[in-house]
Parts: structure tokens; C-alpha cells; sequence
């Protein structure tokens, strides 16, 4: 029997690159399901999922990237998906990697596979505000749990049911993939990473800028620490 996997794809104002996102899904992944959770979007991405008849959730709310994410866990659990990955909806990741991350969580049983741009730095790395970010929640990572994880920010991310689950249930609400690493890491999970190739964003805008970047090293260093020393 075929194990059920699902692709979650986050999208917010994406008009511009969901079509993309969902056409590399449906070229390179297919062995796995897919769903775009329309988180409310104010441009025209819903009219773009229903004219294409793309697999969709629209959320009557804006949730954010955590909220959206986990609406997506949650389908996946209550649906009998053995996996779950996070893919984002802007064009940056690419579905040729999907396979690899499986055979990586299944023959390593691993909790959680991430697809890292900083082992073999090719492709997309970022700018160079958003690597010094990277680097340092790195660090602090490492620090705060003695596991070194490159890519502490990617939003590519794969899961197994147990995982899911719990992301299901529980996960951080803004700039989530951080703070729920070092939570899944005190709780005994084992994270792999593999590397991929990352692409610049074609169409839109990142929210992160040199303002919002200090709000959000502030604010997830705090939540980190929270994660790492509650309970």
C-alpha cells in the first residue's frame, strides 16, 4: 500500500508564483498530494486557484505562516497522511528535492528532514541581512541544544506522522521554523538536513527588511529561549 504523503503549501498574495509552485509540484513530486492554504490573500490567488482547479483550503482569516502551516498539518493528520512538507508558495523551492527529503526521513528515521542552502552553497543564499539571521540562530541553536542545523529558517521542511501530530496540535504562531526546531530538539526528536538548491523569489517581496529583521531576531531569540527552558 502506497504511503500517503502531502505537500503544504503556504500562501499569502502569491498571484504571481502559485501557478509556477504548483506546476513544478505537479512536474517533479509524484508521489506526493498537494494543498495550497490561501491564507487570506488580498490580491487575486484565490481567483488563480479556483480558475486552475488547484487543491486548496481558504482561510476566512489571515492566520500568518505558522497558522497556515499548521492549518496544513492539521489537514494532513486528520487525512491519514504519513508525511507532511512544508513548501512554500513564493517559486523559492524546488520539487525535485521532495523525493530525496523522503528516502532521507525514511531510511534515517528522522523526525524532520530539512533542506538546507548552507551544506554545498549553491543556488539562492539570501541576502545577506537575512544569512547574518541565519548564522546567528545557528549559533544560538547549537548553543542552546548542542545540534548544529544550517538552515534553521528554511521553509522547506518534511515530517513524519508523529511529528505532524504534534504540529498538528501545537505550533509557534509567527516566524514559527526556528523556535519549533529547538522545541522538537528538547523533546528528543532527530533532525536531518540534506542540501538543495534554493531560487530568488521572481514575483512580490519579502516582509523581512532591515526593520522587521531586528523585530523578528528579538523576537524569536525570545521564543527560542522559551522553547528551550519551559516545562
Amino acid at each position: 500500500m502506497r504511503k500517503k504523503n502531502l505537500i503544504v503549501i503556504p500562501a499569502y498574495n502569491e498571484s504571481g508564483n502559485i501557478e509556477r509552485t504548483v506546476q513544478d509540484v505537479l512536474n517533479h513530486a509524484p508521489n506526493f498530494d498537494y494543498v495550497v492554504i490561501n491564507d487570506c490573500s488580498k490580491d487575486n490567488t484565490l481567483h488563480i486557484l479556483k480558475k486552475n482547479h488547484m487543491n486548496y483550503l481558504n482561510l476566512p482569516v489571515n492566520l500568518g505562516i505558522g497558522g497556515a502551516v499548521q492549518t496544513g498539518y492539521r489537514y494532513a493528520y486528520y487525512h491519514g497522511y504519513q508525511t507532511a512538507v512544508q513548501f512554500d508558495g513564493d517559486g523559492q523551492h524546488d520539487a525535485k528535492y521532495l523525493q530525496t527529503m523522503l528516502d532521507e526521513l525514511e531510511n534515517s528515521k528522522a523526525d524532520m528532514v530539512i533542506g538546507s542552502r548552507f551544506i554545498a552553497h549553491e543556488g539562492f543564499q539570501s541576502s545577506t541581512l537575512r544569512r547574518v539571521g541565519i548564522r546567528y540562530f545557528t549559533n544560538l541553536i547549537k548553543m542552546l541544544t548542542k545540534v548544529t542545523i544550517t538552515d534553521p529558517t528554511s521553509g522547506l521542511r518534511m515530517v513524519n506522522r508523529k511529528l505532524m501530530k504534534e504540529f498538528a496540535f501545537n505550533y509557534p504562531n509567527d516566524y514559527p521554523e526556528p523556535e519549533s526546531v529547538v522545541r522538537i530538539l528538547k523533546d528528543g526528536y532527530t533532525v536531518k538536513e540534506i542540501p538543495v538548491e534554493m531560487r530568488a523569489r521572481l514575483e512580490g517581496k519579502s516582509s523581512i527588511n532591515l526593520k522587521s529583521g531586528l523585530y523578528y531576531m528579538i523576537k524569536v531569540s525570545f521564543a527560542i529561549l522559551v522553547a528551550r527552558f519551559s516545562r
